[in-house]
């Protein structure tokens, strides 16, 4: 069940999350994840993710691990669902990116964001989100391919 009030350790968790998210390294590693790796298909989504000696691959790890843990966060009940999704939209991108081929991924690794589509399935402002995002990515991808 969704909370309606934040306490002020949602708060905390937020804002500290929010920290983490600015360290240099980690804004590198958004920034290339989420403005330049655009894949098409699962396998030029390997091709980065098997390829441990591409200074990409730490990057994406760090990217969709530390998604995935902010989203483990809300799911065990550490921080409120209504806050989280309110002040986050990087891992809802990050799932409507790799949406078109989603299935492919979790072929080969079934874990795969697989926290953060068990918040949007659980959460109705997360499914929310999650659909504005799906919205911008795919005209995204339109952009892109034009």
């Amino acid at each position: 069940m969704e909370r309606m009030l934040a306490t002020p350790a949602d708060a905390e968790i937020i804002l500290r999350l929010y920290e983490l998210r600015t360290e240099a390294v980690m804004r590198q590693a958004r920034a290339w994840v989420l403005g330049e790796f655009w894949p098409t298909t699962a396998e030029e989504y390997f091709s980065v993710a098997e390829n441990f000696p591409d200074p990409h691959n730490a990057w994406l790890r760090q990217v969709l691990t530390y998604w995935e843990m902010a989203a483990a966060m809300v799911l065990h009940g550490a921080v409120s669902a209504e806050l989280f999704v309110d002040c986050n939209g990087e891992g809802f991108v990050l799932l409507a990116k790799f949406a078109p081929f989603l299935d492919a991924i979790r072929g080969k690794d079934p874990s795969f964001l697989i926290k953060t589509s068990e918040l949007v399935n659980r959460f109705t402002a997360a499914t929310q989100r999650y659909e504005l995002m799906l919205k911008r990515v795919e005209a995204k991808r339109k952009s892109l391919a034009a």
